[in-house]
């Protein structure tokens, strides 16, 4: 491997090991999930590689198990995956041109890979392209590695899984709060924060976060209005 690609690889590995232990748990309890229901032990390991979206993955075992119904298919990924139209926005810059890779890291583009990503600003000598790249590699490689281990031990494995998705709510804690701490201008953590509570009281917990997301960019969207009446 080409040093450079290899200074990639060893920055962006360490990024990785919170979200390695979250997916691979995680990814797990999908592969017994779909093997409990009856698919080979390839099944998980396709879809991991081919969807690669944890939430579309676990809706797709009702889906398969059900009537052939496309439309209610589309319907439902876009719905799970709509959060991803305002990750994409805020990554334009931070993706702009990466060539090639630009295809696989949109494809690759998780909740726990953009927490990383979106506040991560590689080292001077270190690729940044390949740094990105390597990131959402290395984590699609640790969701691939649970379902494959859960879609083949899937029938001999008992231990309970119940709260392992904390695992996952624990690392976007954890990576906000060292944004606060690093970031000097805490204004818009403040107003994500905001946001979110509103939406949450109005909303309540299973509709709020669409909106939560487009009142947080409602209101960033304004934020330099007002810095540059200030001024």
């Amino acid at each position: 491997m080409p040093q450079k690609l290899r200074r990639a690889l060893s920055a962006a590995f360490p990024h990785t090991i919170p979200i390695f232990a979250g997916y691979v748990f995680l990814g797990m309890s999908y592969g017994i999930l779909m093997k409990t229901s009856g698919f080979p032990f390839w099944y998980p390991i396709l879809t991991s590689l081919f969807i690669f979206a944890g939430s579309m993955e676990f809706m797709t075992v009702n889906l398969l198990l059900g009537d052939f119904d496309p439309l209610q298919a589309i319907s439902i990924a876009l719905m799970l995956g709509a959060r991803h139209l305002f990750y994409g926005v805020s990554m334009l810059e931070k993706y702009k041109g990466m060539g090639a890779k630009k295809f696989y890291l949109i494809f690759g583009l998780t909740d726990e890979t953009f927490s990383v990503n979106c506040c991560l600003e590689p080292p001077e000598d270190v690729d940044r392209s390949w740094l990105y790249f390597f990131i959402t590699l290395l984590d699609q490689s640790y969701w691939v590695l649970g379902a494959a281990l859960g879609g083949i031990f899937g029938s001999f494995l008992t231990f309970n899984t119940e709260g392992l998705d904390f695992v996952m709510t624990a690392l976007f804690a954890v990576i906000f709060l060292e944004h606060m701490l690093s970031d000097k201008d805490k204004t818009s953590a403040w107003i994500g924060m905001a946001m979110s509570i509103l939406a949450l009281l109005i909303f309540k917990a299973d509709g709020f976060m669409i909106p939560a997301m487009l009142l947080i960019l409602g209101a960033l969207l304004l934020l330099p209005k007002k810095k540059e009446e200030k001024a």
